[in-house]
């Protein structure tokens, strides 16, 4: 007996451990298919872009500008070069008995040109700007505070379904005891109507039995709808179809835990992180009194576009140039505006500092709540175990006198009837400890990520 005994505990527990599968596989397809974390998927991915974005403001910039304009009319240049060299050309003439110096005309030429091309590549780089830098590190916190969202998200949504989990469980257990009420209420019948038939009973016996069974099977009705309900939730949950098959996991939840190890609340660390963003907007707003230093490099061409047409023409000589230019911001003045943007910061920082004392509040409470209803939970359930097996056992002894005629039918009808709350009961109390249990374990953390 001892080693049969051993043999089949080794058995259950075997049997325990692999049903216990059932939900955590459950737990992980929901993390694997939500709609709602894949879109904060998505909104982590754009955080890490926008800090490689803010890492790039450090690096050159090279942009291609390219400028082609014409005009006609404005002021005019006046150039006399025909009052100037027309006697000198004439005394040339003479000495050389020649004609080879023609007369020129004064000429005039226009301010603004009447064709003309800029073309140039400019390169920027920042060298000291700390705002930039302030930026990148706003970047960077903002990533880690996407991925603590999620980290709460996913908290969750594995209580939202392991709740949803075992509130199918509980409509399932429901309807299988409104199920087995109905065996015995036909049971009944039966008994009723052999006694009926030798003589030794009532037939009204039979309507009310009949009664009973109509009323049963209204509850019954009523139970698979909010099976139904229930398992849609849950599928809902797991991004499926509503009417999908749920694996019911039931003789694992009869070994009710009894501790939880205490993990760390994430909900702490997305406030730290706000704090710590906020230090970043503080120190933003204080980079006013710091210059901003940059260097800018300019290669390029300018002329007039109407000699590109000609063979012998080239871009990098005579109209090549290049410009190097080093610039500097220094703020002397705002009539306190930056110093606003100071205090603003500084309030926000101490806002958080105070949320996150508050928070800290309310999530012990929490813990200290949710652990006396777990407790108190398991009281309650440990209670109902002995009720069904002592209305089951009063149930049997009714049932017996029944037969032998020496009870009244009411009272048979009443211990059945005590039968059926008592499992309810038992059922309800059992499935609100494992509820109260992911509440427990939602506010520890405890659920390994």
């Amino acid at each position: 007996m001892r080693y049969l005994s051993l043999f089949l505990l080794l058995c259950c527990v075997s049997s325990v451990t692999a049903q216990s599968d059932v939900l955590n596989r459950y737990v992980q397809e929901g993390l694997q298919s939500n709609q709602t974390l894949k879109q904060q998927g998505f909104q982590l991915q754009k955080a890490m872009f926008a800090l490689s974005e803010a890492k790039t403001l450090f690096k050159p910039t090279v942009n291609f500008n390219t400028t082609l304009s014409g005009a006609m009319g404005g002021r005019k240049i006046e150039l006399p070069v025909g009052d100037l060299l027309n006697p000198v050309y004439s005394q040339l003439n003479q000495l050389t008995n020649s004609s080879k110096f023609p007369q020129i005309q004064n000429t005039s030429e226009q301010l603004v040109p009447k064709d003309f091309y800029d073309v140039r590549f400019k390169t920027t780089m920042p060298l000291f700007n700390a705002e930039i830098k302030f930026n990148q590190a706003i970047k960077k916190e903002q990533v880690v505070l996407q991925e603590i969202e999620m980290k709460v998200y996913k908290r969750e949504l594995v209580k939202d379904i392991k709740t949803a989990y075992f509130n199918y469980l509980k409509a399932s257990e429901a309807v299988k005891i409104y199920q087995n009420a109905l065996q015995l209420l036909h049971e009944s019948e039966r008994v009723n109507q052999s006694l009926i038939s030798n003589g030794a009973a009532n037939p009204t016996v039979l309507i009310r039995t009949r009664n009973e069974i109509a009323k049963v099977n209204a509850d019954l009705e009523a139970a698979k709808g909010a099976q139904q309900n229930a398992a849609a939730y849950f599928n809902f949950l797991l991004n499926k179809d509503f009417t999908e098959k749920i694996t019911s996991d039931t003789l694992s939840l009869k070994a009710i835990p009894t501790t939880l190890t205490d993990g760390h609340r994430e909900e702490l660390d997305k406030l730290q992180t706000g704090i710590a963003i906020n230090q970043q907007l503080l120190g933003l707003s204080q980079a006013y009194k710091k210059p901003k230093i940059g260097a800018s490099l300019d290669l390029g061409s300018q002329g007039r576009f109407g000699q590109i047409a000609s063979s012998n023409y080239n871009f990098l000589s005579p109209n090549a140039f290049f410009i190097l230019g080093i610039s500097l911001d220094l703020p002397v003045y705002s009539f306190g505006r930056n110093q606003l943007k100071v205090k603003q910061a500084e309030m926000d920082i101490a806002a958080l500092d105070t949320q996150l004392k508050q928070v800290k509040n309310q999530l012990d409470l929490q813990t200290s709540v949710a652990n006396t209803n777990y407790h108190a939970a398991r009281t309650v359930y440990e209670s109902k175990a002995s009720q069904v097996s002592t209305a089951e056992r009063y149930y049997r002894d009714l049932m017996r006198r029944y037969k032998e005629g020496n009870l009244n039918f009411i009272e048979l009808l009443d211990a059945h009837t005590q039968i059926t709350m008592a499992q309810l009961q038992q059922s309800i109390a059992l499935y609100d400890v494992w509820i109260k249990w992911v509440e427990l374990e939602r506010a520890k953390a405890s659920f390994e990520m």
